[in-house]
């Protein structure tokens, strides 16, 4: 019996585990940016990685979907 044993290998995402798409407006948490309000926070995706993680264009690095507030898609629709 092997002591280590391989990881399988990661399947990219399929669309139901995709969480973010490109161009979309994704919003980060309030402990990650404190005393920022909402529109200072929010970045649009620039890419999905296979990985799950996203980049935002004007903002660096790599992120993942615990780095935001859940999305609400209803949030921009008025009455």
């Amino acid at each position: 019996m092997p002591l280590f044993k391989k990881k399988p290998k990661q399947e990219p995402l399929t669309n139901i585990d995709m969480w973010a798409r490109p161009e979309m407006l994704v919003t980060f948490r309030g402990e990650i940016m404190p005393g920022k309000d909402r529109e200072s926070r929010t970045f649009r995706v620039k890419t999905v990685l296979s990985n799950g993680r996203v980049t935002l264009y004007d903002f660096p690095d790599e992120h993942r979907k615990g780095a935001f507030e859940p999305i609400n898609f209803r949030r921009n629709l008025t009455k």
